[in-house]
């Protein structure tokens, strides 16, 4: 069985108006998220063994601290790829990219990253994590879902979505 983590990136800051979008780092908020979720995946041990990583410094970001919580992480693939990338670019990145991996964590943006994780859940997912995950899928929030197959068959309704995780949830 393999899993899947989307993970948003954390809040970033919008203090600095000279910065592109790109450029944006996290906020203070953003950085006490990232933290708690790293801490979170290191304690129920859902360590990934590949990840896809935005290119954006928001990312980026999130990522240094997310897995700075844990004992052990893969070097990250960053990827201009998943940057404000729309679901079905987000998907493609996972099929062609994952395909050793059992653990995958994909680290991007929304609305990109909310929409697949919508499309992934599987009628085996549990309705009320569904109801939520539509609802919002917030800065620093994480999906985590099981799929059964090859990577490249990863596509909508095959995972299960298994846990919804937000920052406010777990502090």
């Amino acid at each position: 069985m393999k899993r899947l983590l989307l993970l948003r990136h954390a809040k970033s800051s919008w203090d600095d108006p000279d910065l592109t979008d790109i450029e944006r780092p996290l906020a203070p908020r953003g950085v006490e998220a990232a933290l708690l979720i790293g801490h979170t995946i290191a304690q129920r041990n859902w360590l990934p063994d590949r990840a896809l990583v935005s290119e954006a410094e928001r990312t980026r970001e999130t990522w240094r601290l997310v897995a700075g919580e844990w004992p052990s992480r893969p070097e990250p693939d960053f990827s201009f790829g998943i940057y404000e990338a729309p679901a079905d670019a987000v998907l493609g990145e996972i099929q062609r990219e994952a395909a050793d991996s059992q653990t995958l964590l994909v680290l991007g943006h929304n609305p990109g990253l909310g929409d697949l994780a919508i499309r992934l859940a599987s009628k085996a997912s549990p309705g009320k994590l569904v109801k939520s995950l539509k609802k919002k899928f917030p800065t620093g929030a994480l999906a985590v879902f099981e799929f059964d197959g090859e990577w490249s068959n990863l596509d909508a309704g095959t995972a299960t979505l298994t846990h919804f995780l937000r920052p406010k949830d777990l502090g």
